[in-house]
């Protein structure tokens, strides 16, 4: 699914009552009652209805792109972690990860320091650039850059073989725009997205003329990615597993990218004797590629590549370039007035380069066992109300559910933390260096994955820390993951009655396993592996229903003049239904024989459906709108807490819905897929 303390995130009706009687306590409803607009209809405008207060009243704060429930999760997450980060102690031992995290934090706030040294760290990086003396020489130097954390056409990446869960392997992705998509290159029709160019050809002059570059042919620069761009997949393409799957020998490499030295990248990035393979996920562009790296004269090449690292370390330099930098990627690209407080950055830093040494920190402070424990009872909830969906699909043919069935025994749910912390003992942070701290951490991360190569799989490790507001189902590990700060209200509220908790982090839940048998999950068995376990009648049914769902969101447009893609969100909006869909199943079965408790005037159903819609809260800026649109395979947030209820007729039941009213939705079109 991204910081002021949020004290508005419970609210009276949730907090504890404990009587004179026992000390037993009594849950509340879990509803922020103080958001909720009455003067509009449930049955016209449900998300209005539900926070229409909380929309009216806030103002997206001038250093958001937008700003809603999640956002407030993280900003308490990130209040939490600063009080932690800054009670580290700069005298505790040097190899320690409270040291470290001190350290790193304190490079990142010496502003004096940082305005000192200027450029100086990275000198040696653009002096290896402009020693490149031949385009044979383009492949080491692409493999160190990427090390660094620099964006190149060519991303390679550590994953378990999509085909084989048993083994990791390398993948190479295409890569190298400076704008987020190849439409923002590519769509001469769109005035924002043309003007968004223009600006980015400036900011790319300017930042380079800073740098003492004056000679760098900027605008050729955005023409060398507006080739890139066209070589592209777009992002619909790329979510396609099988397609994307292209599995290359070593020895077949030249074919990949014709007169690229392979030999050279593979010796730079140091792992010549790890990999028998690689797996090339859009052929045609490094085929495209071979003849751009031709075409394209190296002095422009070397323009670009410094352009490059520039715009990976622009937010570690001296004001100059920090305030440069924000006003291209904070305000023309996002429409975001203020860049965030330095503090906010430096936290950001440290989650990125010491994520699991500050969550284990976070984790003691934070996390109650207690609430592990009643996750723990809403997992197998919802795992039994997937079997019993699964069972009774009118859709689904006997072979496939067996299939479905056997895959959802081996799923794992993994809540809160890791079992196992990560070692950052062979990473070094000075504190005055910070340049150098963010090199070595990238560098420390990068030599991480390399290192799985030829080792067995990792099925405890997270790809998640424990304080990030979030959530993901891995295929190949056939996981759900849940980290400890999205456990919080409105997702999940200990002192709220069950029914709000499921509409919250219930439906999360389901959609996280959802994601198992989407239209991308499941193209994946129980272990992992990328296989057609399907009849094709099952999924000539299961393509219709997703069709219809592409068509259903594509209609639905935040924006004028930018409809949501179906078909790039589709995956989500699968499991935003099923999520919702099953939550209400299994909120059914934690009631057993027990009638739900009227709370707040409303009944459980009713309370599920308004905690849904709660978690959707939210605003965003015109300009994000747009580029999550573009980028995000999630649907904004208004559509999320509106859509999937309209394709549940329990809803209609719950709150009355009627032909007539906005939100009915013919029953024959309602869309149900679990």
């Amino acid at each position: 699914m991204l910081r002021r303390l949020p004290s508005l995130l419970l609210t009276a009706a949730c907090a504890f009552a404990l009587t004179a009687e026992a000390a037993k306590p009594v849950l509340g409803s879990g509803i922020d009652l103080q958001y909720m607009d009455k003067t509009v209809r449930p049955q016209d405008d449900f998300y209005r209805y539900v926070s229409g207060k909380w929309l009216a009243s806030t103002e997206i704060p001038a250093d958001r792109a937008r700003y809603g429930s999640f956002d407030l999760l993280r900003d308490r997450a990130e209040v939490h972690s600063r009080a932690i980060i800054e009670e580290a102690k700069a005298d505790a031992p040097a190899a320690s990860e409270e040291r470290k995290i001190a350290d790193l934090y304190a490079s990142f706030m010496d502003q004096a320091t940082v305005a000192k040294l200027g450029l100086a760290p990275l000198k040696g990086e653009f002096a290896r650039i402009e020693a490149l003396a031949d385009k044979r020489e383009i492949p080491a130097l692409l493999a160190h850059l990427v090390a660094l954390g620099v964006n190149v056409p060519i991303l390679p990446s550590v994953d378990q073989d999509a085909r084989d869960s048993s083994r990791y392997a390398i993948y190479f992705s295409q890569g190298g725009l400076g704008l987020p998509d190849r439409d923002y290159y590519l769509k001469d029709e769109d005035a924002k997205l043309a003007g968004i160019r223009a600006e980015y050809a400036k900011h790319v002059a300017d930042m380079l003329k800073m740098a003492g570059e004056k000679d760098a042919a900027t605008q050729s620069i955005v023409e060398l990615e507006t080739a890139l761009a066209r070589l592209q997949w777009t992002k619909v393409e790329n979510r396609d597993p099988v397609k994307t799957y292209n599995k290359v020998a070593l020895n077949d490499l030249g074919g990949v990218i014709a007169g690229y030295d392979w030999p050279q990248y593979f010796a730079a990035a140091g792992i010549t004797d790890r990999v028998g393979y690689v797996i090339v996920r859009q052929p045609s562009f490094f085929a495209g590629l071979a003849k751009l790296i031709a075409d394209t004269p190296l002095p422009l090449w070397k323009a670009y590549f410094k352009w490059q690292l520039l715009d990976a370390y622009a937010p570690y330099l001296d004001e100059r370039f920090v305030d440069a930098d924000f006003a291209f990627s904070g305000k023309t690209l996002r429409g975001v007035a203020e860049n965030r407080p330095r503090w906010k950055r430096g936290v950001e830093l440290v989650e990125q380069s010491l994520g699991e040494g500050l969550g284990r920190l976070y984790v003691a402070r934070h996390f109650p066992p207690a609430h592990k424990v009643r996750m723990q009872a809403l997992v197998a909830n919802l795992l039994a109300a997937y079997r019993q969906s699964i069972e009774t699909l009118a859709w689904m043919g006997p072979e496939t559910k067996a299939a479905a069935l056997a895959k959802l025994a081996k799923f794992n749910a993994k809540i809160g933390y890791p079992d196992k912390w990560r070692d950052y003992s062979g990473l070094e942070f000075k504190r005055e260096d910070l340049v150098g701290n963010v090199l070595r951490a990238r560098r420390f991360e990068y030599d991480r994955q390399a290192a799985k190569l030829g080792q067995p799989i990792d099925r405890g490790e997270w790809h998640m820390t424990p304080q990030t507001v979030n959530a993901y189902y891995s295929s190949r590990m056939n996981e759900i993951v849940f980290p400890a700060a999205i456990l919080q209200p409105p997702f999940f509220n200990p002192a709220a009655d069950d029914a709000v908790n499921y509409g919250g982090i219930g439906a999360v839940i389901g959609h996280e396993i959802s994601h198992g048998f989407d239209d991308q999950g499941s193209q994946s068995d129980g272990d992992g592996n990328l296989r057609n376990w399907w009849t094709e009648a099952d999924h000539e049914k299961f393509r219709a229903l997703t069709k219809a769902l592409v068509a259903q969101y594509a209609a639905f447009s935040p924006l004028p003049g930018y409809p949501i893609n179906g078909e790039l969100t589709l995956g989500e909006n699968i499991a935003d239904n099923s999520g919702l869909a099953i939550t209400l199943k299994a909120y059914r079965i934690s009631l057993g024989k027990r009638a739900a408790p009227l709370l707040d005037g409303f009944s459980g159903e009713q309370r599920l459906f308004i905690g849904w819609t709660q978690v959707w809260r939210g605003k965003s800026r015109d300009a994000e709108t747009i580029r999550l649109i573009k980028v995000d395979p999630h649907a904004p947030m208004i559509a999320r807490g509106t859509l999937p209820l309209m394709n549940q007729s329990a809803f209609d039941r719950a709150f009355g819905v009627k032909a007539g009213d906005k939100m009915f939705v013919p029953p024959e079109q309602r869309i149900s897929i679990w």
